[in-house]
């Protein structure tokens, strides 16, 4: 395990991670990894801790995921389902995390379909002065730490599999594509791609990424300006810096010439209010990532999806298996170690 330490208390964003810290998750993960790949699976770094998992939306490869990596770290978990819970007779999110707080919680995995909760739930650990870590599975459109950084080591790990470091992707082409506006991975994933000294693109339709979505970036401390690639009067240009990571476009070739990985997002339908899009048909056509628009990218390109995928909409369903391409098993695979390790560094100051 690397020895470099670790003294955050909660995962709950990536906005202020710094680069030892990512480089630690990342060679943590790699010492897991190696676990995983044994015919015995388990380690008992975490034995008598507990972890709870709470779910307050729909979840498969997360929550699933999460469960499993603290099964392979022999700790103790508890699964939370909003349906099946007292929530359903009035109680509210702060009395369930204390209850399961009374139940000898150590870390608290929380996802929530509105952003913030997890942060209000470590607030009430922190207001309490006990020693429970929370980590953010996914709040709202706010972000995902945990995939941002499975993301990061599933690229990084296909570059040098045996040492996986930050600076592996300082200069490299990163695509981001498809409903960028709604997902929390995509903002995760700017947050971690631009600490790595990576060019990040953006492209979707301008329902799907505003002008205002610039603004947030700005405001958010990175260094960008909107950049808006296009041929048609309908879509303005603006000028950029020498210096600039971030850009953002309306058309998806430019974000797609010579990119070395290629970031594919689901169409959260579920978090939509309004018709964005005329149809998935005219969506597939002008952004769904196939075979014949990667000739636009570098030869050895890859292709990322977080899952779930709609089949035809965001991405073909044939490149989707193409293992020449495809980095989709990869991710769900390289979640596991990744979670380990995130639990591992929560977990490990409190025995």
């Amino acid at each position: 395990m690397p020895t470099t330490t670790w003294n955050r208390h909660h995962i709950l964003s990536l906005a202020d991670f710094t680069t030892a810290e990512y480089d630690t998750v990342l060679q943590t993960a790699a010492s897991f990894q190696e676990v995983l790949s044994r015919r015995t699976k388990k380690v008992p770094t975490l034995q008598g801790q507990v972890v709870a998992n709470l779910f307050f939306e729909p979840s498969t490869r997360t929550r699933s995921s999460f469960e499993i990596a603290a099964k392979r770290l022999s700790a103790d978990t508890l699964n939370f389902a909003a349906a099946t819970s007292s929530m359903t007779k009035g109680e509210t999110i702060l009395d369930t995390a204390k209850t399961y707080l009374a139940m000898g919680t150590d870390i608290m995995v929380v996802r929530h379909r509105e952003a913030g909760v997890p942060n209000a739930i470590a607030a009430e650990m922190d207001r309490l002065g006990v020693r429970v870590s929370v980590l953010n599975a996914g709040d709202g459109q706010h972000e995902h730490p945990s995939q941002a950084l499975l993301d990061l080591f599933t690229i990084c790990t296909l570059i040098d599999p045996d040492h996986p470091r930050l600076e592996l992707l300082k200069g490299r082409k990163i695509a981001i594509v498809g409903d960028i506006l709604h997902s929390r991975v995509a903002r995760s994933n700017i947050w971690s791609l631009i600490a790595s000294g990576a060019e990040v693109h953006l492209a979707a339709p301008p329902t799907l990424l505003p002008k205002l979505f610039a603004e947030f970036i700005l405001e958010s401390g990175i260094r960008s300006q909107e950049f808006i690639i296009s041929s048609s009067p309908l879509s303005p240009s603006f000028s950029t810096s020498p210096n600039q990571q971030l850009f953002l476009h309306w058309l998806l070739e430019p974000a797609l010439q010579n990119a070395d990985f290629v970031m594919t997002l689901r169409l959260q339908k579920e978090r939509m209010t309004a018709h964005l899009l005329p149809s998935l048909r005219e969506y597939h056509q002008l952004f769904g990532i196939t075979r014949t628009k990667l000739q636009l990218c570098k030869p050895n390109v890859k292709v990322l999806h977080p899952g779930p995928v709609n089949r035809g909409v965001e991405i073909s369903s044939e490149l989707m298996d193409d293992p020449e391409f495809s980095l989709i098993q990869s991710q769900v695979t390289s979640g596991v170690a990744v979670r380990m390790a995130l639990l591992y560094l929560l977990g490990s100051g409190k025995a």
